[in-house]
């Protein structure tokens, strides 16, 4: 099965590549632009099962590929 994972910081935490891309953006002539940089990372797991294979990625989540303190995540199986 196949996913992809949103990884996003929270609200509230400091964003300097997000702050960069808007500056730039706005010397460019688009104003008013609010932007968040993230990461998506694609996976594929070998269960068939969409509830089990939501929840190992979620663990993925927790134990390695998002630092939850400051990051949130979605899983997206996708078919």
């Amino acid at each position: 099965m196949k996913a992809k994972v949103h990884i996003t910081l929270k609200n509230g935490v400091l964003d300097p590549q997000g702050a960069a891309i808007e500056s730039a953006l706005d010397h460019l002539g688009f104003a008013g632009v609010n932007a968040r940089v993230g990461k998506l990372i694609e996976l594929e797991v070998k269960e068939n099962d969409a509830t089990k294979a939501k929840k190992a990625i979620e663990q993925m989540c927790e134990k390695l590929l998002a630092n939850t303190v400051i990051e949130k995540y979605v899983v997206e199986l996708v078919a």
